[in-house]
């Protein structure tokens, strides 16, 4: 007998049926048996992750087990292409086109034979819940102009902006699900923190009905899982991804509309930085005012005067503009958690954790290498005293985290992606596009 489990959340955001089951990476000998013997089905389906920053193709291959025909996943590819889709909101073709790349990676591993039973989905996140909405919906138009002409299996549906909320849960159940937490105590799940470009999630299980009682409804969703019913805190803070706060953190001080952006973020060595958000092409200086700190020579050589960041005035910059805005939910502090995304990029970028295996951290972790960053002259990175101070930040005064609490951060698990498709792409397999 198939067993299904249900995730679902009655706050109408989700009404999914999943099948996963409790043991997600036990094989069997029988399901092996089975593999040998071709006796297993493969399931095949494809999520496009149109984010701020970027777009991704995540191709997920499953097979049905033999005895009760639940879903295993054995592999995924993921690419991705750069800029995000939301870059071409005044030539919605284009941006169109700009995903082509993408299907045609996902057809060079998925068979010609399975292309019209594997389903195609886009999501997009912030990049385009920022965009006017006429702007958005031409860009969903187009995207669903060239949805309809692939050999993938695609309706009305296929081509949609996923609710922030979505967005947690889905990124919550991936990582819970990749970790064999889901299926018994809810003290045993993780919290997910994903840092994206143009916003932020928290998710996580609260066990504390502290928690509960004192949260705004609006955070906290029934879903049920293996049959178990659990209250999940969730909440997505569009505007606080990392390049949506460095935008907002190098404007202050500056005139509206200025595409010139001197801030106390930016080291005085910087007198001329080119970039680009939202197609418009910004020039960075570090302040008017520099300021120096004096390195004490030795005997073969003088004093040297380094230009450095102000760091208590950067901070409180960042610290105005995350301000009240951020929930602070105590039971965080107690709770495993998972930081991916944006987190795990900076984290690697400095140096605090291998690029490749990951690490465990603490809070105080990116404030110590915010400091540093901030007190060294760098051309390379011009932007990472900023983007650490954010993280910083966010996670300390926004989320109200200890510094000594500890942040798994990991690109994989399992040799799986951290990715809120996952939790997608098992959502439209159940349930059809």
């Amino acid at each position: 007998m198939t067993r299904r489990s249900r995730f679902k959340s009655q706050s109408g955001s989700y009404n999914d049926a999943l099948p996963w089951n409790v043991n997600l990476h036990a094989v069997s000998t029988l399901d092996k048996l089975a593999f040998l013997l071709g006796l297993q089905k493969q399931v095949y389906g494809i999520i496009i992750d149109a984010g701020s920053t970027g777009s991704r193709v995540l191709a997920f291959t499953f097979h049905e087990t033999y005895l009760d025909r639940t879903l295993k996943l054995d592999s995924e590819l993921f690419v991705q292409v750069k800029p995000g889709l939301s870059s071409y909101a005044d030539n919605p073709k284009k941006g169109a086109e700009s995903l082509e790349e993408l299907l045609d990676r996902a057809k060079s591993v998925i068979p010609a034979s399975d292309w019209a039973s594997t389903p195609l989905a886009m999501k997009a996140t912030a990049g385009l819940r920022l965009l006017p909405g006429h702007q958005a919906d031409s860009l969903l138009k187009e995207v669903k102009k060239s949805f309809d002409l692939s050999p993938f299996l695609t309706n009305d549906n296929s081509v949609t902006i996923m609710d922030g909320v979505d967005e947690g849960l889905f990124s919550w159940f991936t990582v819970n699900f990749l970790l064999d937490r889901l299926g018994g105590n809810v003290e045993n799940t993780v919290a997910a923190l994903d840092l994206g470009g143009g916003s932020t999630q928290i998710t996580f299980a609260p066990s504390d009905e502290a928690t509960i009682k004192h949260s705004n409804p609006e955070f906290l969703h029934r879903i049920s899982v293996f049959h178990n019913n659990l209250t999940v805190y969730t909440h997505s803070y569009l505007g606080l991804g990392l390049m949506a706060a460095r935008k907002e953190v190098l404007s202050v001080g500056n005139p509206d509309n200025s595409l010139v952006l001197r801030s106390e973020c930016i080291n005085p060595i910087i007198t001329g930085k080119e970039w680009t958000y939202n197609k418009i092409t910004y020039t960075v200086k570090g302040p008017q005012n520099p300021e120096y700190k004096t390195i004490k020579g030795n005997a073969n050589s003088e004093a040297e005067k380094r230009p450095i960041v102000r760091f208590t005035e950067c901070t409180k910059i960042v610290k105005q503009y995350v301000g009240t805005k951020v929930d602070k939910p105590a039971e965080l502090n107690l709770k495993e958690i998972n930081a991916f995304s944006y987190y795990f990029d900076r984290a690697t970028e400095y140096g605090l954790i291998d690029p490749f295996s990951g690490g465990v951290v603490s809070v105080k972790d990116f404030q110590k290498a915010a400091i540093t960053t901030c007190d060294t002259p760098n051309t390379e990175q011009p932007f990472m005293c900023l983007d650490l101070t954010f993280i910083s930040v966010l996670l300390q005064d926004g989320f109200g985290l200890k510094p000594d609490t500890k942040l798994n951060l990991f690109k994989k698990i399992d040799g799986h992606e951290l990715s809120w498709a996952l939790g997608a792409v098992f959502h439209i397999l159940q349930n059809g596009l």
